[in-house]
């Protein structure tokens, strides 16, 4: 393998960071491969996720939203050969929308991964497709690809420290709780965040809330209501994700709704407490043996976020 293209189609932060396994793990297995990411929105990896280090170069094809656009498939092909002096080895499709990958399929290529349509658009086929591309791309390939997780010693080493300059102390508990996507309601009320961090102070814990510098109404509301907080962004230099992650690995555990900053300390590897309503949460949450979820949906039998009790999220911590 020599050129191995990505395609992403989701838009956030999040979607990216979900992604880290499945790339590490292929860029450790396909040593002398050259990675490309055709993203339908921008690359984040070059972008505000560039600290951790997980380099794809970028297709540029000139198509804004692509496979979005059924007039896509009219350029596909001729631009992508223009931008790469050939085939690719490997296409590996990360969505499922039938639009998408038929367009994504006129560039071109020698193998082609996809899972739409049950792997319709894969040049080989294999018995059935899970929702982990890694078992999936192993018996696409007939190659045992390792599963491979993020370190956090892979951070900058200026990051790594100033972590340890902003929390310098152990018993702190992370709480995440503002929502990116503002369509849907998956925002647990900041009145039971500060009940829930008022009563874990009583328990001789920290409360550190990740809240970004220039929030000041929402910083100045939660510090009302629980001065002892913690608000470690506001008082650092650096503002990247990677900071989340690496302050992440300072704390004992973490609350968080469905949001980006969940991925970043879920990249941490800590033990959390994931809330979910609206969302999936068995395709969002973060994927390691130290998640503990909270759904509504299941436990409450309704989407309503807010349904779920602060002992609840309590007992978990």
């Amino acid at each position: 393998m020599k050129k191995i293209l990505i395609y992403n189609s989701g838009g956030g932060l999040g979607d990216s960071i979900q992604l880290f396994p499945l790339l590490i793990s292929l860029k450790n297995h396909f040593k002398k491969a050259n990675f490309y990411y055709l993203g339908a929105h921008a690359n984040h990896f070059i972008g505000a996720l560039k600290e951790y280090s997980i380099k794809l170069e970028t297709l540029e094809l000139g198509l804004k939203y692509f496979g979005f656009r059924w007039w896509h498939i009219l350029f596909a092909k001729s631009r992508a050969s223009k931008n790469t002096f050939g085939k690719f080895d490997l296409i590996i499709d990360l969505q499922t929308k039938l639009r998408n990958s038929l367009i994504l399929s006129k560039i071109p290529h020698e193998l082609f991964y996809s899972r739409t349509l049950n792997g319709f658009f894969s040049s080989k086929k294999i018995k059935s497709y899970s929702n982990n591309h890694l078992e999936n791309l192993s018996l696409f390939l007939e190659e045992d690809v390792i599963e491979m997780e993020f370190k956090v010693n892979k951070l900058p080493k200026t990051l790594i420290s100033e972590a340890k300059r902003l929390l310098p102390g152990t018993n702190y508990v992370g709480f995440s709780i503002t929502q990116g996507n503002e369509y849907r309601k998956k925002s647990w009320s900041i009145f039971k965040f500060t009940a829930l961090a008022n009563k874990i102070l009583s328990k001789n814990k920290i409360p550190v809330f990740f809240v970004e510098k220039n929030n000041i109404e929402l910083i100045d509301k939660i510090k009302n209501q629980v001065p002892a907080a913690i608000f470690p962004e506001i008082n650092s230099k650096f503002a990247c994700p990677a900071l989340v992650t690496a302050l992440s690995s300072r704390l004992d555990t973490a609350v968080s709704i469905d949001n980006g900053i969940m991925h970043m300390i879920g990249l941490a590897n800590i033990p959390m407490i994931v809330l979910f309503g609206p969302t999936n949460s068995e395709k969002f949450a973060p994927k390691n043996k130290f998640v503990k979820v909270l759904d509504s949906k299941i436990i409450h039998k309704t989407k309503d976020i807010n349904s779920i009790e602060v002992d609840e999220v309590l007992s978990l911590i």
